[in-house]
């Protein structure tokens, strides 16, 4: 448990979620995610799909933008720890291909900067946590 922190002005509070997924059969995860901007724009050709995914990236950004994350449908319930699945147990049957393995969120207060405030010059590691500050 972490030590109680009052929103105060200026404060810059960064949420870091993490969507883990297992791709069980990489010809599905493609067809899935090529179906996905053809969701948006029906008069895209199949030639047009494949060129806007290209590779795991564009698939997984893909599936992202339409659906707000890879295998959403199971983010609810799907619990990491006790009660969760086993570990190694894998999904085969998904029509996307994807086994969901657990999602985690962290909380950071005080980050130094936020992304918009660097401008064009962003950090060299976007990710990383600032430093721990002792009270």
């Amino acid at each position: 448990m972490t030590d109680a922190v009052a929103p105060r002005v200026g404060m810059t509070i960064s949420v870091r979620p993490r969507r883990d997924v297992v791709v069980m059969d990489p010809d599905r995860i493609v067809a899935a995610a090529r179906q996905a901007p053809r969701d948006r724009h029906p008069s895209l050709t199949d030639a047009e799909a494949a060129e806007a995914v290209a590779d795991i990236h564009d698939a997984i950004y893909a599936l992202r933008d339409r659906d707000g994350a890879p295998a959403a449908d199971v983010m609810d319930g799907d619990t990491v720890g006790i009660g969760g699945p086993l570990p190694g147990a894998r999904v085969s049957d998904r029509p996307d291909g994807l086994s969901p393995a657990g999602w985690l969120q962290q909380v950071v207060v005080d980050e130094l900067q936020p992304p918009q405030d660097h401008g064009c010059f962003l950090p060299a590691d976007t990710f990383a946590v600032p430093p721990a500050q002792s009270s």
